[in-house]
């Protein structure tokens, strides 16, 4: 992030890039939390990660205040101009990204009236591995690493492969027994919100690239995401 000659300029720019980075920590927090309830089956946690959601709104709004004050007193131009409105943007990211921990607490509660299934604990993974894009991410923005940001984007395709093994996983474990097809059904939508985390995590990234060099990612991202021909 360049130097200006007026410092406070610096100082916000860099409480900017500070309260993305703790909403995101946040997010991560009620993701943890979430998975946290379902191996525990604690449906008093699970309730608590989804009313915690307001306080991640509440920072999304903060953020869109402080930009809305930065562009109207700064007026700021090339790299900053780029800088400001990619904090808008990521909060959003953010944000959903709080939503989809949101709604994996929330299907939790019912799934707990259910007895343990043994596809439950493949979620982990899902849930590990969006954890470590979104950490990485979050780190790339903080310190303008683009490269960092262009490797969470490429490596998006390890979630999407596990996303589509739990899939076919889960679809065979509901036809040898059609009991399993409730809970497993609430599995499938947690699931694909943790691959939607993923998805974020990579537009988070797509941003990071765009500040740092003024042009969107040269390439196509591949995408693995098969469940749509299973």
């Amino acid at each position: 992030m360049p130097n200006h000659l007026i410092k406070s300029y610096d100082t916000e720019l860099t409480r900017l890039t500070g309260e993305l980075v703790r909403m995101g920590e946040l997010a991560i927090h009620q993701l943890d939390a979430a998975m946290d309830a379902l191996a525990r089956r604690d449906t008093v946690l699970a309730q608590q990660v989804v009313d915690d959601d307001d306080a991640i709104d509440r920072l999304e709004q903060e953020i869109g205040q402080d930009v809305v004050r930065l562009l109207a007193l700064r007026a700021p131009m090339a790299g900053d101009l780029r800088n400001v409105f990619a904090a808008l943007r990521i909060a959003s990211d953010i944000e959903r990204i709080g939503d989809y921990a949101a709604n994996v607490a929330k299907r939790s509660i019912p799934l707990s009236q259910y007895a343990p299934i043994a596809p439950t604990g493949g979620l982990a993974h899902l849930a590990k591995l969006a954890t470590i894009a979104v950490r990485k991410v979050l780190d790339a923005w903080r310190d303008h690493d683009a490269t960092l940001a262009r490797q969470v984007w490429l490596d998006d395709t390890q979630l999407d492969d596990a996303w589509t093994g739990y899939f076919r996983q889960l679809l065979t474990y509901m036809m040898e027994d059609p009991r399993h097809i409730t809970p497993c059904t609430h599995l499938l939508f947690m699931a694909k919100n943790i691959e939607r985390i993923g998805d974020h995590a990579t537009n988070i990234a797509e941003n990071v690239w765009f500040v740092v060099h003024g042009t969107p990612l040269p390439e196509l991202r591949e995408k693995r995401d098969r469940t749509s021909t299973t």
